[in-house]
């Protein structure tokens, strides 16, 4: 990309591509800062040994913690300013499915009798990574709270710069977790090695968005298909971006499409397989919206299927995600046959309720 981010940002206004933020422009010449100091700071070889012992890290550079509302162009911003550093050794990620991989590295680092485990596993993404860019990070777990000060302090001081987008001010993370006061010297961490920027736009776009929007389609066919792709490719700028691989109990759960907090997979690639109430907590913590492809008749021919679905619901409905989806009929007309009928009227009666026009965190935190 040519130009600073401000430039870039202003030509995509320009075409249409984005709508004009005056809150959104405000910020982007802190991250034009941290994409200058990243690309002048290139790793330096130690000596006439660099060769044999790899590069040194560069000093690590100010990062930016960037909170506000859902739905106000964080993740945008976030694309465009990481899209744009021109260095390797970078990554963008969702906080969510990042703790996921360290808990995992950390199981296994310490299979390995290592006396502390966690500085293997920092030591690798440290050794991997300049730049770490995070959407929506987040502490609901007390495994991940426990070890996440001496993570990102290990991170830091190995000169890995941190950008990441939040909906809450530093101060409210783990808000009311158990054993918090070990958690609150992360979020002096965060205040004392970032910046923390509030993003103040008035406008929710993603509400904005959905706002009255038809959000379940049915029958599931190629009208249903056309206008979901629509609002797919409305809600994530062009499609997705990468899969999102989340870690559950040693188990990966794969949604194939994702980007920045929109998700999307088909009926059979989330029931069709054996996955459980856990996984599925996961995907209703980790996703804002779950865009759900062609899900069929219900009945005792695909009960397990069926269960699935209904566990599935569950879980969305009671994390507040938002649902888009196609189904071969109207919800009360889904399962009207076999075994798990009576159940099925509840799980009915939410799918109802997700259509409404307020439905899920989309429309606040």
């Amino acid at each position: 990309m040519a130009g600073t981010l401000t430039e870039i940002y202003d030509q995509r206004s320009h075409d249409g591509s984005l709508r004009q933020d005056a809150a959104q422009r405000a910020v982007l010449p802190e991250l034009e800062r941290i994409r200058l100091a990243l690309e002048a700071a290139q790793p330096k070889k130690k000596g006439l040994l660099g060769g044999l012992f790899g590069a040194k890290p560069a000093e690590g550079v100010r990062g930016l913690y960037l909170w506000g509302g859902v739905g106000r162009g964080k993740s945008m911003l976030m694309d465009l300013f990481h899209d744009s550093v021109a260095i390797e050794a970078k990554r963008r990620v969702h906080f969510h499915a990042f703790m996921q991989e360290v808990q995992s590295a950390l199981h296994a680092a310490r299979k390995t009798g290592v006396e502390d485990a966690l500085k293997p596993v920092a030591e690798d993404i440290a050794g991997k990574l300049r730049l770490l860019s995070f959407d929506e990070m987040q502490i609901t777990d007390i495994a991940d709270a426990m070890i996440v000060g001496r993570l990102f302090q290990m991170l830091f001081d190995r000169g890995v710069t941190v950008v990441t987008t939040s909906n809450r001010v530093p101060d409210d993370l783990y808000k009311d977790g158990l054993n918090r006061p070990l958690f609150l010297p992360f979020i002096q961490l965060l205040k004392d090695r970032m910046d923390v920027r509030a993003l103040e736009s008035e406008t929710d776009y993603r509400q904005h968005r959905l706002a009255g929007a038809q959000v379940y389609f049915s029958p599931a066919g190629v009208a249903a298909k056309a206008a979901i792709d629509r609002i797919w490719l409305e809600l994530t700028g062009g499609g997705a971006d990468a899969e999102l691989k989340l870690s559950v109990k040693g188990r990966e759960v794969v949604l194939p499409e994702y980007h920045a907090g929109v998700a999307r997979a088909s009926f059979w690639t989330l029931c069709g397989r054996p996955l459980g109430p856990a996984d599925y907590l996961a995907i209703a913590g980790a996703v804002r919206v779950l865009i759900l492809d062609e899900i069929p008749h219900l009945s005792s021919e695909n009960y397990n299927e069926a269960k699935r679905f209904v566990t599935l619901i569950d879980a969305l409905y009671e994390g507040k995600v938002r649902l888009i989806c196609s189904a071969a009929d109207e919800p009360e007309r889904l399962y009207v046959e076999g075994e798990g009928t009576f159940e099925f009227e509840r799980t009915a009666s939410r799918l109802r309720e997700m259509q409404g026009a307020d439905w899920g965190r989309i429309t606040g935190d």
